[in-house]
């Protein structure tokens, strides 16, 4: 069985796109794999939090992985700044990085031009905290988008160099978990790119039905084909791969015949559209109202999140210490 690691961010509010681009995997690994999932939250300090926002955003994030199904009897799901393991092996894994290495790293730079004002040490040091993420539960497989290739390969890195250092083998180089076809990408509703929090083009799963008809009727549209079978602009071409992914075969196959003999009303498609999301969308909402008003429960999985992952971090970083040469009097 191999043991898997993914973080999760503690912002926002959980929408289409990452409900089929990684919960149905996350939920297809916890019953193959021994998971661990944690809620990112030291991570989003590099952008100064108000307190109260990381409190809240944290829980949120908690009680919505829970409502879409992750199940804590199966994996460890646990929020990060609960394992203080993490920090400690995060110090001890700076040690062995180095400036120009991770000035190099393309997410810093990018990081630098988005906030040039918040250009902060844990900017720069953000793939040593996600190394020690990783390495901390010696997970051997990683499930990373594009932009994340360069952190696990940084992670690889920093264990290949603590065991040549200290002539050992214990820490695990991890790799990339590779869904393949699986993987299921969801655009956005502004006619480009994939659906996201930043880009403001998504559905999220806690949106009520109203919303989500207002969302989904502003989805960006053109006047029509003119011609039999043309090839589609990118915006609608999303618009059909959103339903594609949400409705009935039917009903997609129905639009698509509609587009190809230019008969098709846009009016029409983008309202049954909004009425099969929410009707995807509604037991899981509830659910999430329903969590959100069981602080017991809640307590009950973080706490039962925080002994299970502490439990494998603890185990590793006595013997990190120890592979270092620390000895107590």
């Amino acid at each position: 069985m191999e043991r898997v690691l993914s973080g999760i961010r503690s912002t926002g509010n959980l929408h289409l796109g990452n409900y089929f681009g990684a919960i149905q995997n996350f939920l297809k690994l916890q019953n193959e794999n021994d998971c661990y999932f944690f809620i990112a939250d030291y991570h989003s300090l590099t952008t100064h939090p108000a307190p109260e926002n990381l409190f809240e955003n944290t829980r949120q994030v908690l009680i919505e992985y829970l409502a879409a199904g992750i199940d804590p009897e199966k994996c460890t799901l646990y929020v990060q700044s609960d394992v203080p393991e993490i920090p400690e092996l995060y110090l001890l894994l700076n040690m062995n990085a180095y400036q120009g290495e991770l000035e190099r790293c393309t997410t810093f730079k990018d990081k630098v031009r988005k906030q040039p004002d918040n250009v902060n040490a844990g900017l720069l040091t953000y793939p040593v905290l996600m190394a020690a993420d990783i390495l901390i539960h010696r997970a051997t497989k990683v499930p990373v988008g594009k932009d994340q290739e360069q952190h696990l390969e940084m992670a690889r890195t920093f264990a290949k160099r603590f065991n040549f250092m200290y002539h050992t083998d214990y820490l695990i180089e991890p790799v990339a978990y590779n869904f393949g076809n699986a993987l299921v990408k969801v655009p956005g509703l502004d006619g480009s790119g994939k659906m996201g929090k930043s880009e403001n083009n998504a559905i999220n799963l806690i949106d009520e039905p109203e919303v989500i008809r207002k969302k989904v009727m502003k989805a960006m549209t053109d006047g029509g084909p003119t011609v039999p079978n043309q090839p589609m602009p990118e915006s609608i071409a999303n618009l059909f791969a959103i339903m594609k992914i949400i409705s009935e075969p039917d009903t997609y196959q129905f639009f698509i015949e509609q587009y190809n003999s230019c008969t098709v009303r846009y009016g029409d498609m983008k309202k049954k559209l909004a009425e099969d999301i929410i009707v995807f969308t509604t037991p899981i909402r509830e659910r999430i109202k329903d969590i959100s008003k069981d602080a017991d429960y809640l307590n009950k999985v973080a706490k039962l999140g925080k002994d299970k992952a502490r439990a494998s971090a603890t185990e590793t970083i006595s013997n990190v210490r120890k592979i270092i040469g620390f000895r107590s009097f």
